[in-house]
């Protein structure tokens, strides 16, 4: 496991680029020895797992639990991936509040409570606390109340300063000396080359060391009052050029519908409000059309478009609506590359390689973000997505399409970023999950040309019925537990044998015409034997599935693809389990996040340790993990919805709802859904019987 270096940066699109990614693929290291000078050691990156990160697109605040912020790590707030304030230390009567606790209120604020005894005080209790109230945006309130006999006077000084560090150098672990600050108004400001900070709070401190960066009140509280300041960071920029990609503003409504969740088990209804919340802080509008919101990776280090990323987040919210995707959808149709380059295939989205882990080459997020364009349009179609916008993105379609076609080497899909010259001369490893995905993007695509009037639809379920007769072929190992599908196809056709999580994708097969489920590149014996093997020990570690097998001699717990969890291929396999009718381990799997969920507050982190759950032993956060991560937040979303089975299409006039007979969680009731843009409701009894309880008029519904 590598921690973050200086790296090419990856795709993440109108934002600033965190050098440093841990799932960007290195250069190898030069070679060491005589006559060449060793490398001086990097810095060690910041760790983020007990941070308080507050997050509201383009902004956030991070610092430890106690609330100060001392410049350290990622300590700041940023805004547009710039650090605009780097220390906010507070000192009452010269001493640091004790901190009391300091916990996320929301994913845009946190609340932090300190206490500070009074000089010669013989009372043990603390006369007063110290309440710090902040926001991702810049703003924070300084509340002070005196519980004591008697009044308090002395001064609060508070210490500021930063180094206007972009959030690609603090990612390595880089910090450069805060600049000189200049009193302004009321509070301080400093100026960099390009950008300047102004801090400014009200009331006005008594005094300003500009200097020391120290703002200064004389108080004087009396028994039981209170008082307050409010301070403001804001962030002034010089430099000309695209305006950087703004959030959701004041008054602009989620583009989902808030549901409510209720159950037999406690803990899905705090893990879908959290979820939704922390996506919610991921909101970006689209320069372009500040109307279209799309969701960032994550924060802190992905903190940008990344195109699959917010594809999936799309997607696996689509039972809130559809506004997320035609957004989401309509940014990237913005950002597809439409004359391809010399060599190269048009029709791609933007996306870099990944690292794949020590058993499996790199993956390509544009040949993911490509093909999963064409399902996210499909599947939104069939919730609602009123047809004129559907029109309008075709064409986005059809160009991804025409780049998988492009894209084929010896009958898979690798990478299709790649020059095709490259493609046939270097062939690399055609991975399963891509073949899993060209599969459905074809069968879907075959949906949308066939609906609207457009040429190839059956030259497209050809294609994919082909496809899956060589996979069966030349992707199933047969081994002594019946058999497993390989992870990839090595150049030449050796099959790689790495059980990985990845595989998962194999059971997402997409929503199909009726509420069907489109046919599987595995077969319905093979289906069962991989079902098996997701819920066996080697990787199913009881919070979620690793993503590398135990078995294997490079596993490693925190190797972020090397044997960590990662949350949305659980949720994956929980809903491709149920659907495919093997709802005990869809159980099994859905147990493992939602236990995870509670010991992260309902904040799913986007990875965590593939540790064995033991008693006593919590699941072990990762180090450089973004939380929140758009992914896994849907992906937790998506696994306790998954479990009520409503599978619409609107086009059809019809929803199918076929719940989880097995009831993992119980009885199960969700409010405000959308299907048709319409709210829709459900409750699944504890026997696995559903009842509509709201829909659309304009639907019939089908349950079995």
């Amino acid at each position: 496991m590598r921690p973050p270096q200086a790296m090419p940066a990856e795709s993440v699109v109108g934002a600033p680029r965190p050098a440093g990614r841990l799932d960007q693929v290195a250069p190898p290291p030069g070679p060491v020895g005589p006559g060449r000078p060793t490398a001086p050691p990097r810095p060690q990156p910041p760790a983020v797992h007990h941070a308080v990160i507050c997050v509201n697109a383009p902004a956030m605040a991070a610092s430890g639990p106690d609330g100060q912020l001392r410049g350290h790590g990622l300590h700041g707030f940023y805004r547009n991936g710039v650090r605009v304030l780097a220390r906010m230390e507070l000192r009452l009567g010269g001493m640091e509040p004790l901190p009391l606790h300091g916990t996320l209120t929301s994913t845009a604020q946190a609340r932090f409570l300190g206490a500070v005894r009074l000089p010669g005080d013989l009372d043990p209790d603390p006369a007063l606390t110290v309440e710090r109230l902040r926001h991702a945006d810049g703003v924070e309130t300084v509340v002070v109340r005196n519980t004591g006999p008697r009044p308090a006077r002395l001064p609060l000084e508070i210490a500021l300063g930063t180094d206007l560090g972009p959030v690609a150098e603090i990612a390595v672990g880089h910090r450069s000396a805060d600049l000189p600050g200049q009193v302004q108004s009321a509070g301080l400001r400093w100026t960099g080359p390009v950008h300047s900070a102004v801090v400014s709070a009200k009331p006005s401190p008594h005094a300003v060391l500009a200097g020391a960066g120290v703002l200064r009140w004389d108080l004087e509280v009396q028994p039981g009052a209170r008082w307050s300041v409010e301070l403001r960071t804001e962030l002034e920029s010089a430099a000309t050029g695209p305006r950087p990609p703004a959030g959701r503003g004041t008054g602009v409504p989620l583009p989902w519908s808030e549901p409510e969740v209720r159950s037999d088990d406690p803990r899905a209804a705090p893990l879908v409000s959290r979820s939704l919340d922390a996506l919610g802080g991921l909101l970006f509008a689209d320069p372009d059309r500040p109307t279209d919101l799309y969701p960032a990776s994550g924060a802190p280090w992905r903190f940008g478009l990344a195109p699959a990323d917010a594809l999936w987040a799309a997607r696996l919210t689509l039972p809130l609506g559809t506004r997320l995707a035609a957004g989401t959808l309509r940014a990237l149709a913005r950002r597809q590359q439409l004359a391809p380059a010399p060599g190269r295939t048009g029709g791609l989205l933007p996306g870099a390689l990944r690292h794949g882990g020590p058993e499996l080459p790199p993956t390509c997020t544009a040949t993911e973000a490509t093909l999963l364009f064409v399902t996210v349009l499909a599947e939104a179609w069939r919730w609602g997505l009123p047809v004129v916008e559907v029109a309008e993105l075709l064409p986005a379609a059809e160009r991804a399409l025409a780049a998988l076609r492009e894209g084929l080497v010896d009958g898979f899909v690798t990478d299709l970023s790649r020059p095709v010259e490259e493609r046939s001369a270097h062939p690399v490893a055609a991975r399963a999950e891509v073949q899993a995905q060209a599969h459905r993007a074809a069968l879907h695509g075959a949906e949308l040309l066939e609906a609207f009037g457009r040429p190839g639809a059956e030259d497209w379920r050809g294609w994919a019925a082909g496809l899956r007769g060589r996979f069966r072929d030349r992707f199933w190992i047969d081994d002594l537990s019946g058999g497993r599908p390989a992870a990839g196809l090595a150049p030449g056709g050796r099959p790689l044998p790495a059980v990985v999580s990845s595989l998962a994708h194999l059971l997402d097969t997409g929503l199909a015409a009726h509420g069907s489920r489109h046919e599987s590149l595995l077969d319905r014996e093979q289906t069962r034997l991989f079902a098996q093997r997701l819920v066996a020990p080697e990787l199913d570690s009881g919070w979620g599935l690793r993503t590398l097998s135990v078995k294997s001699p490079r596993f490693n717990p925190l190797g972020h693809r090397g044997g960590a969890v990662r949350v949305h291929e659980t949720a994956l396999a929980v809903a491709g389990l149920a659907e495919a009718g093997h709802e005990n381990e869809a159980g099994t799997l859905l147990e493992g996040l939602l236990a995870a969920a509670a010991h992260f507050e309902g904040r799913l982190p986007e990875m965590y340790a593939g540790e064995q759950r033991i008693p006593g032993s919590p699941p072990v956060p990762h180090p450089a993990a973004c939380r929140p991560a758009a992914v896994s937040a849907a992906g937790a979303v998506h696994a306790v919805f998954a479990l009520a089975g409503v599978r619409p299409d609107v086009p059809g006039g019809r929803v199918l709802v076929r719940p989880a007979s097995t009831a993992p969680l119980g009885e199960l009731e969700l409010t405000g859904l959308r299907v048709a843009g319409e709210p829709f409701s459900v409750r699944v009894s504890r026997i696995g019987v559903a009842m509509v309880e709201e829909a659309s008029a304009d639907l019939q519904l089908v349950a079995r």
